[in-house]
């Protein structure tokens, strides 16, 4: 199942996307995304299929920064910044940033993870789009989402490569469009 982003794309995913089983632990089917990031025309196609969401029908870019999300989320989202010509904003895990940092605790299937960003990594009013390599159960978007919201940036858009469709991520991500190159 995918987002309609077109056949070529669907198809390069398919491929290029391994399903790694037991990995890290039992019961899990890890999506390892190395292969599509050593393929050089696939990485350009994804980078270019995310940045759409940065942009509006005529192709004028609608957003002010771009956000990646730790860590397989900077990978994608900062040639998703170039793409743009926008600044790109790493959001980290609770103390990998220097300096003063805004902070968002949120509830994770084995216990509690924090979020930070730096303060003065937006402009109040910035129009952000976050980037991730996967969404399941949604919890690190929204995390991501209200800690822009204390930072004075206002969340365009959400892009992540693979949704994990069967956990019902975006349903905790209401009122900000969610958009995924590949549901599985």
């Amino acid at each position: 199942m995918t987002s309609g982003r077109g056949r070529d794309l669907d198809a390069l995913l398919s491929t290029l996307i391994r399903d790694v089983p037991d990995f890290p632990k039992p019961g899990i089917v890890f999506k390892d995304i190395s292969p599509l990031l050593a393929d050089h025309d696939g990485f350009v196609l994804v980078v270019e299929a995310l940045a759409a969401y940065g942009r509006d029908e005529s192709g004028a870019v609608v957003v002010d920064k771009v956000v990646g999300i730790e860590a397989r989320g900077f990978i994608l989202a900062a040639p998703v910044a170039l793409a743009l010509g926008t600044g790109f904003v790493p959001v980290r895990k609770a103390g990998k940033l220097p300096g003063a940092t805004y902070q968002e605790a949120y509830a994770l299937e084995y216990g509690e993870a924090t979020l930070e960003v730096h303060q003065d990594a937006f402009t109040e009013g910035d129009r952000v789009l976050i980037i991730d390599d996967v969404l399941a159960t949604g919890g690190t978007v929204d995390a991501t989402g209200k800690l822009l919201g204390q930072a004075g940036a206002t969340v365009s858009n959400v892009a992540v490569l693979i949704e994990l469709g069967f956990l019902c991520g975006r349903d905790r991500v209401k009122g900000t469009p969610v958009h995924a190159l590949l549901t599985v």
